[in-house]
């Protein structure tokens, strides 16, 4: 029985996956985070408990990475794909432009055909995920932007559009350009083999965990000051912080 525990979390980071498609395919993208930040959160412990419990398994490592394909892979690319659409003019949406105007439709259904671009995104996770499973490598280090980290990317927007407010930051996000390029360069992260740092502590010492530190503490101090608009932020940070220290990742 207790080899069965962290699949039951990990299933609950399922289920909260599966509420979150819900609610963005409603577009309500405040409660699609709150599920998502939850899923990330069971996520974070499924393996944290294994560990601790000596209970790896093959099949939690394939049920984690099932998992994450809902929470951190179908949900950012419906966000990304409604987002697209309310920038090139949904139907009842505030934001439209006339210069986006290719329509599909079924059975009353209709969006713009640029929209289905967001869900490169979805193809890119799974595509990630994929490649984890089978990478013996990356235990204290990713390749490519974790599929959690770009989900928080990617729900950055609209939870700065809903509480933050601001004309030009409203304006950049919801240009089609801007979506197109950032749904590029995230779906690119995902599958590059760029070096990423883990935020897995062996010990506590500062000396051999400096750059995780470092990385806290701005990131708090960047959420502090700039709230949700800090997240795009920290994710730049953490690839530039990456990079400078490739030396030092392994």
């Amino acid at each position: 029985m207790k080899k069965q525990i962290p699949n039951f979390v990990t299933l609950l980071n399922l289920f909260s996956g599966c509420i979150a498609v819900l609610f963005a395919v409603n577009n309500h993208f405040v409660a699609a985070a709150i599920f998502v930040a939850l899923g990330i959160f069971f996520d974070f412990f499924d393996g944290l408990l294994a560990r601790k419990l000596n209970v790896q398994s093959a099949i939690g490592i394939q049920l984690d990475s099932l998992a994450d394909m809902v929470t951190s892979g179908l949900v950012p690319g419906i966000i990304m794909f409604k987002l697209l659409n309310l920038a090139v003019g949904e139907p009842d949406m505030t934001y439209a432009t006339d210069d986006w105007n290719s329509v599909l439709g079924f059975q009353g259904f209709e969006f713009a055909s640029i929209a289905l671009i967001g869900f490169f995104i979805t193809l890119a996770s799974a595509y990630r995920l994929a490649k984890f499973n089978i990478d013996e490598d990356q235990q204290s280090y990713f390749k490519g932007l974790p599929t959690p980290a770009n989900t928080l990317l990617i729900l950055s927007l609209p939870l700065i559009l809903e509480f933050q407010n601001n004309d030009l930051i409203n304006s950049i996000i919801l240009n089609p350009w801007f979506l197109i390029v950032l749904t590029f360069v995230s779906s690119y992260l995902l599958v590059s083999n760029i070096k990423l740092f883990a935020l897995k502590f062996k010990d506590y010492s500062f000396k051999n965990n400096a750059i995780r530190y470092i990385f806290i503490i701005l990131c708090v101090v960047f959420l502090v000051i700039f709230q949700f608009a800090a997240i795009p932020l920290i994710i730049l940070f953490y690839i530039g912080l990456s990079l400078v220290n490739q030396s030092k990742i392994s």
